[in-house]
């Protein structure tokens, strides 16, 4: 007789994972939206200099990191919510708000993990398409918002398709939903975007809702993708003892915490690579556009590219990843016939274009 598993694990789909990590070092790692740049060497070292004392557990109340985002951004400590990647507070959350007879709402397609929220819960999601410019729509979204629902995710810039909506949209939203929905502003790529232009300008928002929730991450901006450090900037204390009542302790380890603290005071360097990625954005959007390649207008690290009409997107990134250049499928993320790249290097970008022209 085989293991008897619980019915949920059947729900949950399989998270579509990036592959090449087995092809050497001449590959273009385009494929999961990773800083192209090195981790800067005082953040190295300040991970370093904590290992020799790991045989104790980290601060449980991870009061310094908590301390150091209170200082940047004006949030109580109390309403910081930490985790291992932004991905473990949204799991969290999911687990903290939902259940059988809930509901939630999210654009799609949207960032890969929101269909395990309902999944895991055994709540129903409601899945609203993006409109015509591959944002999210959010006048279709709050028209699905019903006494059920507890939760609603906004990815911002969104992923897979790079695009933002102006704030004054969110804020408009937020003004239809009623208080008891939790509202996750899920922005893990807002510095880069230019649309939303200053990436505090979303606290203002967190001070008049307190049912939303500001979700970023050390991943992207930071350069800190292997050692997983996510944050919550909550309307109220309410979400963040929540969060940390479904999570095992000790969350966060002391690596990590070490290596987003020292991160976070080397403000003007992350600043500089922001504008280089930027510009290294620009450069590739505009080799596409020579190859006669539309993108969507984007606000992130990365580009999202419609294929040619007779183009099938399996073979295409099959042909790429032969010759060392590894991107994201379409369908994989909820769309056949596109693309995710992610702005690599320049030389990288480069050579990603020179192939894909070869294929095409």
């Amino acid at each position: 007789m085989a293991i008897e598993f619980a019915q949920r694990i059947r729900r949950i789909p399989a998270y579509p994972l990036a592959s090449g990590y087995e092809l050497g070092p001449d590959v273009a790692m385009l494929a999961s939206n990773e800083s192209c740049f090195a981790p800067l060497p005082e953040v190295v070292q300040a991970a370093q200099r904590v290992l020799g004392a790991t045989n104790r557990y980290p601060d449980p109340s991870y009061a310094a990191l908590r301390g150091a985002l209170s200082e940047r951004y004006g949030v109580a400590p109390g309403r910081i919510a930490l985790g291992h990647g932004s991905c473990d507070i949204l799991l969290a959350a999911g687990e903290a708000l939902l259940e059988p007879g809930a509901e939630l709402v999210y654009g799609w397609p949207a960032f890969s993990v929101y269909p395990h929220l309902a999944a895991a819960s055994g709540a129903r999601a409601i899945e609203v398409a993006l409109d015509a410019h591959d944002r999210h729509d959010l006048d279709a979204m709050a028209a699905e918002v019903t006494v059920a629902t507890r939760l609603a995710l906004i990815c911002n810039p969104n992923n897979p398709t790079s695009t933002a909506v102006a704030l004054d949209a969110v804020e408009g939203f937020l003004e239809r939903v009623p208080r008891h929905v939790c509202v996750i502003l899920d922005e893990a790529y807002c510095e880069f975007a230019l649309t939303l232009g200053d990436p505090y300008a979303s606290l203002e928002l967190l001070r008049r809702w307190p049912n939303l929730v500001l979700l970023r991450t050390f991943s992207k901006v930071y350069a800190l993708a292997g050692l997983r450090v996510g944050y919550a900037l909550c309307g109220s204390e309410d979400f963040r003892v929540a969060v940390d009542q479904v999570r095992q302790p000790f969350y966060l380890n002391v690596a990590a915490q070490a290596a987003a603290l020292e991160a976070l005071r080397h403000q003007d360097a992350v600043e500089r690579r922001v504008t280089q990625t930027i510009a290294a954005r620009l450069e590739l959007e505009a080799g596409l556009s020579e190859l006669g390649l539309g993108v969507a207008e984007s606000d992130a690290n990365f580009v999202w590219l419609a294929l040619p009409e007779g183009v099938v997107e399996a073979e295409l990134v099959r042909g790429l990843a032969e010759r060392g250049v590894l991107v994201r499928a379409g369908e994989a993320l909820g769309r056949e016939g596109a693309l995710r790249v992610t702005v690599g290097t320049p030389a990288e970008n480069a050579r990603f274009v020179r192939t894909l022209g070869e294929l095409l």
